[in-house]
């Protein structure tokens, strides 16, 4: 327990760049470092967590403490990755409240997002060997690649990826799940060793004047510009159980309940996503600044317990469904698919970051140094790659 706690802690506080960024990350420490489990282990819970409604990173730490720790192991390793990022974005808002601006970071993040891309990267490239094992599987995974710029909702990529392959496997004899055949042997196997059971949603940044096609959400026998803390409970409750896609997903929730009911301000939102842009650990910490800036401490606390809640309820409720669903062959086939395009949203995410953050020669020398690191040095510490790329970051901002 002790040390899921560190594990988490430590991602927790290093974890910039998003989703993506904190599941490579995370595999980089469970897989690589720590040998918890295999690339084929890792990639069903990736798998399983993208159907899951939710923050998917957050979910993913919650998943594999639920694999080393069972229960106890699942709330110690989803607390300990949430609370650092809700810890930080307090003392932003607590700033942002008495001094009415948020602290400039902009040097720091010149380094950081191109050290994050060579991260995503750097397990993308592992990732993608273990799950294309078959001409089918990589073309599935190239078909959704293409279609995640699009504007494609994530969820619909994977689920048409997941159907496209169980079909095709239907059409080929079907899979023998004593057979060794593409991943889901391998998959299967995780359950034996660890009594494991297996949603960015996509995972993918977008730009924020991405259209994003969602139903409205009402709040139920409530009108006014303020909200109560139980309201805002209730309000983010309901976005942490519903909420498939990426951190700007959210913001689009957000912007329907709060800013066009009147509860907050356009401004307050616009600052609130820098703030998820600009701390480590989940985006969803968010909630928290909006929380503490409408209705202080109470606000802070009872948002962040409402949005991360479900997320909790979902892996433990959830967990022994699933677990009974890998004997059958035909959902083996259908999260094999989902796998394939999970992997191609993760290396779409890097190559959106990729285009937004390398722009000119200092970010795209970061990003080489980084990924000469990384791929040359397979077990280094990924808090080393961030802060050197901090480090960088600043350095190079004076020239």
């Amino acid at each position: 327990m002790k040390e899921l706690a560190y594990l988490f802690l430590k991602l927790g506080i290093i974890g910039f760049g998003g989703p993506a960024a904190h599941i490579a990350m995370m595999r980089n420490e469970v897989v690589v470092r720590k040998k918890w489990m295999t690339d084929e282990e890792f990639l069903s819970l990736v798998g399983i967590t993208n159907l899951i409604p939710g923050p998917n990173s957050t979910e993913m730490a919650i998943h594999i403490g639920k694999v080393k720790g069972n229960r106890r192991g699942l709330l110690i390793a989803g607390l300990s990755f949430i609370l650092p990022a809700v810890f930080i974005t307090l003392c932003l808002a607590i700033l942002y409240v008495n001094f009415g601006k948020l602290p400039v970071v902009q040097p720091f993040l010149l380094g950081i997002k191109p050290a994050i891309i060579a991260i995503i990267f750097s397990a993308v490239y592992p990732l993608g060997r273990s799950t294309y094992k078959s001409a089918a599987l990589l073309i599935i995974g190239l078909i959704s690649l293409i279609l995640s710029f699009t504007g494609l909702h994530e969820l619909l990529i994977m689920l048409g990826a997941g159907f496209c392959y169980m079909i095709y496997r239907l059409m080929n004899g079907g899979t023998v799940i004593s057979r060794k055949s593409d991943i889901e042997t391998n998959i299967g196997h995780s359950q034996g060793k660890h009594k494991t059971a297996d949603k960015d949603r996509g995972m993918r940044g977008k730009s924020k004047g991405r259209k994003i096609q969602m139903l409205p959400l009402l709040i139920t026998g409530y009108a006014g510009t303020t909200a109560s803390v139980g309201h805002l409970f209730f309000i983010f409750l309901k976005i942490g159980a519903i909420l498939y896609g990426s951190g700007y997903v959210l913001f689009a929730f957000l912007e329907t309940e709060l800013v066009a009911t009147g509860i907050l301000t356009r401004a307050q939102l616009t600052d609130a996503i820098a703030v998820g842009q600009m701390t480590p650990g989940p985006v969803f910490s968010s909630v928290t600044f909006i929380g503490y800036i409408l209705q202080g401490w109470q606000g802070a606390l009872f948002s962040t317990i409402g949005i991360f809640l479900p997320s909790f309820l979902f892996i433990a409720l959830l967990s022994g469904f699933f677990h009974r669903l890998k004997s059958s062959a035909v959902f083996m086939d259908f999260l094999t698919g989902v796998i394939a395009a999970s992997v191609a949203l993760i290396a779409a995410v890097g190559i959106t970051l990729g285009i937004e953050s390398i722009t000119d020669w200092r970010t795209a020398l970061i990003a080489v140094a980084a990924v000469a690191v990384l791929f040359l040095f397979k077990k280094v510490n990924s808090v080393f790659v961030v802060l050197g790329g901090a480090l960088s970051g600043y350095l190079l901002s004076m020239l």
